[in-house]
């Protein structure tokens, strides 16, 4: 197959297509030097070139002021469940939690291996539909930080607000929907995001720490999961994964001629506007899951009356060039994930095909 299709995939997902082919041109030579990316020493100045270049592409489309570190590390996001606790709570000592859907239950999970990791919020006995209101939170006194997870993939659960921490730091998982909107980095200690939704390929994790956070991490670490180690060497305390890198500068300049993150919001709202009507409209045929006041922008997720129809209408989409709307294998339904790249006539395909589907099967 040499035609596209429409890839709503949670993740790796689809890339701008403009990436793609300056990838696809440079891939036997990097800007004519006789290698691809996937050849060059990390430590050469092409590759320095690179990484520095999507350095400050993060910096600008984000705002990141000058005393916070940006590091690219691997394991995906799910390591750094792990290494948050590793390196900022110890045994007696807590950390609060907003658990709003999977991955936050499963961060709790690996903060409570090291200290006493609460959670203040969680909406799990009512299906993960929701995310808390300020005056639903109450934070336990002297926590060493707050962790909560933006956007929830697998339930279509966002956060519309920065959560304020009061003064004790803020800790994100952003891996789904940084980028897709303006953000204030002033009230996070830390974010943290797998890069394959809006930022680049699997295998690349983007960390944004705050130097006092860095400040706190303890001595005698285990060196490559030492944050302050890592900031240390620029990211290269091992092989980063060059590749990965290289397309996040190429997404970054992708934004830059796009209008930035003011206009990827603009259009992420007009796509998720365009789904959710049509959800709203159908009498019930498709149900939204998330409550509409916490209804993601990147992850549109709904059900249909049945489970076998669920499944048709997965298929059928399928075979008409609409991938990966299956659901999540733990909630099951129907998921479309509408990333920066993602385009709206895609949207709007979609949302023929499920018009289409109602009249058959309604």
């Amino acid at each position: 197959m040499t035609e596209r299709i429409y890839n709503f995939s949670a993740g790796p997902a689809t890339l701008p297509v403009a990436v793609l082919e300056k990838a696809q041109r440079e891939l036997l030579s990097l800007n004519g030097i006789g290698m691809s990316v996937m050849e060059i020493s990390h430590r050469s100045k092409h590759f320095d070139e690179i990484i520095e270049r999507a350095k400050s592409g993060l910096r600008n489309h984000l705002n990141i002021p000058e005393n916070y570190q940006i590091l690219f590390l691997q394991g995906g996001a799910s390591l750094q469940f792990s290494m948050i606790p590793i390196n900022f709570l110890r045994e007696g000592e807590t950390a609060d939690y907003v658990v709003t859907g999977a991955w936050g239950k499963k961060a709790i999970k690996e903060a409570k291996r090291a200290g006493n990791g609460v959670a203040i919020y969680d909406s799990e006995k009512s299906g993960f539909k929701s995310v808390p209101t300020d005056d639903e939170l109450s934070y336990s006194e002297n926590a060493n930080y707050i962790h909560y997870t933006s956007n929830e993939t697998i339930e279509g659960v966002e956060f519309k607000r920065d959560l304020d921490g009061g003064g004790t730091p803020v800790i994100c998982d952003m891996s789904s929907n940084i980028l897709s909107k303006r953000i204030g980095i002033d009230k996070y200690a830390m974010i943290y995001a797998g890069a394959q939704k809006n930022i680049g390929p699997s295998g690349v994790t983007l960390v944004i720490i705050r130097d006092d956070m860095l400040a706190k991490v303890p001595k005698n670490q285990h060196t490559l999961l030492d944050y302050r180690a890592i900031a240390s060497k620029g990211s290269m305390l091992n092989t980063p994964n060059t590749w990965g890198i290289y397309i996040i500068d190429l997404v970054c300049q992708w934004l830059s001629e796009n209008g930035g993150i003011s206009a990827m919001e603009e259009r992420n709202e007009a796509k998720a506007k365009i789904l959710y009507d049509a959800i709203d409209s159908s009498d019930g045929f498709y149900r939204g899951h998330a409550d509409r006041n916490a209804r993601s922008f990147m992850n549109v997720t709904f059900n249909l009356p049945g489970e076998d129809l669920e499944k048709r209408f997965a298929e059928e989409a399928t075979s008409q060039g609409l991938d990966g709307l299956k659901g999540h294998r733990s909630v099951g339904g129907i998921r479309a994930s509408i990333y920066n790249a993602f385009p709206k006539e895609g949207v709007q395909t979609l949302v023929d095909f499920m018009e289409d589907f109602c009249k058959t099967h309604g």
